[in-house]
């Protein structure tokens, strides 16, 4: 129930406890400004819908929905009522008026996905409903309804058709190649995409703390006694901070296959925004509305997002891109830094007192 007092038409049983409601809510008010960009582009291309559902057809849209339907459960009022209520609770405080139909899916793994081209999808795995509690599952929820009002249900769809046409044509050297490229660019965005749902979950169950939990549970297991939020946080700033060039190449390396980014890094990124002066308007009922969405410059976003990847990279402790920093403020001795910095890719120095090639010591 959201902060007025009243419910949305069809929602007649919402969790008790009141939340702020947000009519009329963009979704660039919670969009991380890279996927922003991207999708604000993407909407003012003409005939873009057009083309879209020209590709429905070679989709296996249909077929998904059949195989949810017919091989998992359906959340209702029959069914998975207390995910039922999240939904719509989900929807009611972000203002998405059609809500998507929602299903529980057997896997150990804790996942969830929002797909669909026409009509986007919930699928969460029991995995996922038996790994949180009622708080932490409501920030997913909120999450995969931030997912459906962002429109990202249409492009995850198309990654999960291209990764699998990957497969079907690996064994054609030029065919693979050009479709893992394109993977690999949706890839990069939908790890961006993650960011901005991340902040829709937040909006939708607005406790920080359990957005935090449910992002260590499902990197950790269902161990909370075991755990400690602030200990988690502390590792996503050794793993921004630590180590040197070589450890920074590793990290991209390690990321690119990934369509979610790190779990601690989400957690890190999330409670940064959470202190923001952003998340603070938007929760003070100050917020962009869809409305003004056609009002929205394509080239604005993009300098929005241009500056925020230079302040991530001017404030990142990561040794990559402190040395892109000092480069572009001119700092001396460069390139010895980066010989320093991959010094452990080659072999081990001699010891100490040991006899170089040229006779001397290093």
């Amino acid at each position: 129930m959201s902060d007025d007092g009243h419910q949305h038409t069809g929602h007649e049983r919402v969790p008790s406890r009141q939340r702020r409601r947000f009519p009329g809510i963009s979704t660039r008010a919670y969009e991380h400004p890279a996927d922003r960009s991207a999708l604000v582009a993407l909407r003012k291309l003409s005939g873009f819908d057009t083309v879209f559902k020209a590709l429905s057809g070679l989709l296996p849209e249909r077929s998904l929905r059949l195989l949810f339907l017919s091989d998992s459960v359906r959340v209702s009022e029959r069914q998975f009522s207390h995910l039922h209520d999240m939904l719509l609770d989900a929807c009611y405080i972000l203002d998405l008026q059609k809500v998507p139909p929602m299903y529980v899916t057997q896997d150990p793994q804790p996942t969830a996905m929002c797909i669909g081209l026409d009509e986007p999808i919930i699928v969460v795995s029991t995995g996922l409903v038996e790994l949180l509690d009622e708080e932490e599952m409501r920030a997913v929820v909120g999450h995969e309804v931030g997912h459906a009002l962002s429109g990202h249900s249409v492009y995850r769809t198309i990654l999960l058709f291209l990764t699998s046409l990957a497969l079907k044509v690996a064994w054609i050297p030029l065919g693979n190649l050009a479709v893992m490229a394109i993977i690999t660019a949706l890839r990069e965005w939908f790890r961006k995409s993650e960011l901005s749902a991340d902040r829709a979950g937040l909006l939708v169950g607005q406790d920080v703390r359990a957005s935090m939990r449910g992002l260590m549970k499902i990197a950790g297991g269902n161990h909370l006694h075991e755990m400690n939020v602030d200990a988690f946080l502390e590792q996503a700033e050794e793993y921004d901070s630590g180590g040197d060039l070589r450890d920074s190449v590793l990290k991209i390396l390690n990321v690119l296959p990934r369509s979610h980014p790190f779990t601690t890094v989400r957690a890190a990124e999330l409670k940064k925004w959470a202190e923001s002066r952003d998340y603070q308007r938007i929760m003070d009922g100050h917020y962009p509305r869809r409305s003004e969405d056609g009002d929205a410059s394509v080239g604005d976003s993009f300098r929005e997002s241009a500056a925020s990847y230079a302040s991530d990279v001017k404030t990142s402790k990561d040794p990559l891109m402190k040395l892109v920093s000092d480069l572009a403020g001119g700092a001396g001795d460069l390139g010895g830094r980066v010989r320093r910095g991959f010094d452990g890719f080659r072999s081990p120095p001699p010891a100490k007192g040991d006899a170089t090639p040229g006779g001397g010591e290093e």
